[in-house]
Order: C-alpha cells, then sequence, then structure tokens
C-alpha cells in the first residue's frame, strides 16, 4: 500500500511516494499521471529513492495535473438527491471538467465577481490506472490505481442558468483535488467517511458506503462509453449538506476557509479570496 503525490519543488513538478512524514520524489516523473501511464507504475514507486522532503512543508500540486478526462457524477448519495428534490435516478448523471479548472490541494481559490453563489461539495475522486474499455464491474477494481478526494467548488448561480450544469463547474482553478492517492489495496470506499467544513463548522458528515453508484459501477459503466486512461479522474458525487440546500442558504465568500477530509486518505484546505 502507498500513498503518492505530485509535489512543487523550485524546479517545476515531481510525482512522489509518501512514508509517514516525508515525501521521496519518484525522479523522472514530472507528475502523477505522467507514472500511472507506466504499467510497473507501483515498482517505479516502491523502489524510487529521489530528494526527501518535510511532509509538513512540502508544496502539492494537484494530484494529476493533465489528465485525458475529468468525469463527475452529479446525483449519487441518497441522501443529497433527496434534499435536493429529485428522485433516485436509474442511472449516473454525468458531466465533464478540463484540466483548467483544477488546483493545488491547499491552493486559495478565488470567489467568482459574477457569481456570488459559491458552494461546496466534498467528493471522493477515484484515479485510473490501467487503461479501461468496455470492462465489466467485475474487473472494473483492477482498473483503479487508488482514490483522493475534491472540493467540487460550484458557482450555482451559473449552474442553474440552464438544464444542462456545465458553465457552474468548469471555472477556472476551482477544483482542489488531492492531497494524495492512496492506493487501492489500502482504502475501502464502503466504510470511510466524508467530512466537510467551512469555517470550522461541519457542513458534510456522510458515510461513502452511500455512494448509489459505486466506484467499480462508474468505471464500468464510463469505460463503455470511451477509453478511461491512467490518470483519469472520476469525481463520485457529493452527499447531503451542500449550501444551496440550506434554510436560509449559505454560500461561501472571500476569507472563507473550507476543509474537504477523507479518513485514510487525508485534507484538501482552500481559502477563499478575494477575484483577482
Amino acid at each position: 500500500p502507498m500513498k503518492l503525490a505530485t509535489l512543487r519543488t523550485d524546479r517545476s513538478t515531481t510525482a512522489a511516494r509518501l512514508d509517514g512524514e516525508v515525501f521521496t520524489e519518484i525522479e523522472g516523473y514530472p507528475d502523477l499521471g505522467a507514472l500511472l501511464a507506466q504499467e510497473n507504475w507501483r515498482q517505479i514507486a516502491a523502489d524510487a529513492s529521489g530528494p526527501r522532503h518535510e511532509a509538513a512543508h512540502a508544496r502539492l500540486e494537484t494530484l494529476v495535473p493533465n489528465p485525458s478526462k475529468v468525469l463527475c457524477v452529479g446525483l449519487n448519495y441518497k441522501s443529497h438527491i433527496q434534499e435536493m428534490g429529485r428522485d433516485l435516478p436509474s442511472h449516473p448523471t454525468m458531466f465533464a471538467k478540463f484540466a483548467d479548472t483544477l488546483t493545488g490541494p491547499g491552493d486559495p481559490v478565488e470567489a467568482v465577481a459574477e457569481d456570488p453563489e459559491l458552494d461546496w461539495e466534498g467528493e471522493l475522486v477515484v484515479v485510473i490506472g490501467k487503461t479501461a474499455h468496455k470492462v465489466s464491474e467485475a474487473d472494473a477494481a483492477g482498473h483503479i490505481a487508488g482514490y483522493t478526494a475534491a472540493n467540487d467548488i460550484s458557482m450555482r448561480g451559473y449552474q442553474f442558468r440552464t438544464k444542462e450544469w456545465l458553465q457552474g463547474k468548469i471555472w477556472a482553478a476551482s477544483t482542489p483535488v488531492g492531497p494524495v492517492m492512496v492506493t487501492a489495496d489500502e482504502f475501502d470506499p464502503a466504510t470511510a467517511t466524508l467530512h466537510t467544513r467551512v469555517n470550522g463548522q461541519t457542513m458534510q458528515e456522510h458515510s461513502i458506503g452511500d455512494l448509489l453508484f459505486t466506484p467499480t459501477f462508474l468505471v464500468s459503466y464510463l469505460s463503455t462509453i470511451l477509453p478511461l486512461r491512467p490518470g483519469d479522474i472520476i469525481l463520485t458525487g457529493t452527499p447531503g449538506g451542500v449550501g444551496r440546500a440550506r434554510d436560509p442558504q449559505v454560500y461561501l465568500k472571500s476569507g472563507d476557509q473550507v476543509e474537504v477530509a477523507i479518513d485514510g486518505i487525508g485534507t484538501l484546505s482552500t481559502k477563499i479570496v478575494d477575484p483577482a
């Protein structure tokens, strides 16, 4: 079992392995996506002995800076579907993001001058480790490298301008992903809990076992449509407790601190700052 990440160095970025409180650079691989493209990525990562960095002072890049695909599930926890006033879907509700939308696990996110309805969505993320095309649900687990966390920060005003949500989900540098990928042999989504806190107050706390469509189902389903490549990520959806569904509604503003934590993976900590 391993924890892997992408670090920012003075020169550029590098894939790295986390052991306790120390990151070790995986030399020759500028990021986790480049590492996962190698069939023997596990062995390369295990054998790495590059420069070391104290985790407390490491600067983390978004986990996979240039995935070929970022696929997202819209309604996937029974609690969140119900709080949004919808029926349980028979198929996953899908949308996509782009690399420009991703940002580091500790980076600030700018408030949006054009949309005051900035909301949080803590999510479990599946990271693909081996190309999957038309794979069965039984075989899907073998194509998952591991898991990480994301905050699908959403601009609700834009999201609900039309029936399609895309324009509320793809603002530049608005989706922190990380801090590390925990390999699939060390993480069981069915027993983990997701927590989202805003200024220290818990807003989401939910068992990931409540997912309507599981990671292996999603890998199989999506791979039916198009090939999933190493380094591709799938955001699996958010549980109940988003700001829009509260009465009264709560939105993020400049100065707020929002954290997403998943047991066994770690914490994303995002400061909301003034628009540039």
